[in-house]
């Protein structure tokens, strides 16, 4: 049965331009929209911000987020609660202008609640001090939000939150969600410090950016992504377990690393590829070897650095994994296949396919990954060629 809410009482601040991009702050308690409101003046400006009132009493939070049984929402009342905001935000947010979740503790948990139910109508969710909703009846599947930027904030002293519930957020939208995700952990407890608003305003910065000049890309997986580049044109699915991986800059990967001798195999075989230099990376740590195509007549969002054409890089040794850039549809697919995992600043700072690639653990897998370098080649080069195959490799037929 369904639950009647009054109209949304809401807080604005920002930009009165109706084309503007649309920031929604959520607190999750009652009347505190002017409370969140006040966030508006830390984050980027020519955005309008909006902070949605909790659709019933203070003390109680969103109708389905009660201060008892955090973690077990009711999916009935989750459902209805979603319906009134989907019927306020479709008024003041009409197709073509871009909406940002921002949602801090209860609203956190709503504006994931939002972004897994419908990820393509957002253009990117914050997650502060809270949990997603899970259980709660929205999919939470693997690759959910593919090509969506997140940012997720939490603090190691929280004890409003159960710490199974924000360890079981940070894991999903860090791995199995396939979200581009910037991450932010402090000391502190239950509240947004000075450190996670200066992070959180750097991400909205960048990812309205790239909306505004580029547009979004779309979100998920496609059911059938082509790899003219790899045997039989398809990626196959990488076997084990996905390996560790450091969550903040640089990004690295920590465990399962790509045997040294494989490493300088797959370095010897990208680099020969037509037209294409090495050298120190322009934009990775200290060691890491660059592949440039100064001659590459791809977008800039075909590079890691456009202004120096660098493509892809070869992390030092004691890491083995690649970055790279590719389309954004097969950049996740290699992130749901397991090949690789968004890196946090895709989509916003960066290219939204830039993607970094684990190392190849034996020969079968240096096959698969040197076709990956290739396919971001072909898109540097500014094209896709359907006879295009791995280096050193004759085209391999689909049959």
């Amino acid at each position: 049965m369904s639950t009647s809410f009054a109209p949304p009482a809401v807080a604005y601040a920002g930009s009165d331009d109706p084309d503007a991009p649309l920031v929604v702050l959520l607190h999750g308690r009652g009347s505190h929209e002017r409370e969140i409101v006040s966030l508006a003046a830390h984050l980027p400006r020519g955005a309008t911000y909006a902070a949605v009132r909790a659709p019933i009493a203070e003390g109680g939070g969103y109708a389905w987020f009660a201060n008892r049984g955090i973690g077990r929402p009711v999916a009935e009342s989750l459902a209805d609660t979603m319906s009134w905001f989907r019927a306020w935000l479709d008024g003041v947010a009409p197709a073509g202008r871009p909406v940002l979740l921002a949602g801090f503790s209860g609203g956190a948990a709503f504006a994931g609640g939002l972004v897994l139910a419908d990820p393509a109508r957002y253009v990117g969710a914050a997650i502060l001090y809270g949990t997603l909703p899970f259980d709660a009846g929205v999919p939470v599947t693997r690759s959910r939000l593919a090509n969506l930027p997140m940012f997720v904030a939490q603090g190691d002293s929280d004890h409003v939150i159960p710490r199974e519930l924000l360890d079981r957020t940070w894991s999903y939208l860090l791995d199995e969600s396939g979200a581009p995700t910037w991450a932010h952990r402090d000391p502190g407890g239950h509240g947004i410090t000075p450190a996670s608003v200066r992070q959180l305003a750097e991400w909205a910065q960048g990812r309205l950016s790239q909306v505004l000049q580029r547009g979004a890309v779309p979100v998920g997986v496609p059911a059938d992504v082509a790899w003219p580049t790899l045997a039989g044109g398809t990626l196959p699915h990488r076997p084990g377990a996905r390996p560790d991986v450091a969550w903040s800059i640089p990004q690295q990967q920590q465990s399962d690393n790509a045997p040294t001798q494989l490493q300088e195999q797959l370095y010897a075989r990208i680099s020969a590829l037509a037209g294409v230099s090495s050298g120190p990376s322009r934009i990775s740590v200290p060691g890491a070897r660059g592949l440039l195509l100064e001659d590459g007549d791809g977008p800039d969002e075909a590079f890691l650095v456009p202004q120096a054409r660098e493509f892809a890089h070869l992390h030092p040794a004691h890491d083995g994994s690649l970055h790279l850039a590719l389309p954004a549809a097969q950049a996740a697919d290699v992130v749901a296949r397991g090949w690789g995992t968004p890196h946090p600043w895709a989509g916003g700072r960066l290219t939204p396919g830039f993607v970094m690639v684990f190392g190849p653990r034996d020969e079968a897998e240096l096959e698969v990954v040197a076709g990956i370098v290739t396919a971001s080649h072909t898109h540097a080069s500014g094209g896709g060629d359907a006879e295009s195959s791995p280096p050193g490799r004759p085209a391999t037929s689909a049959n």
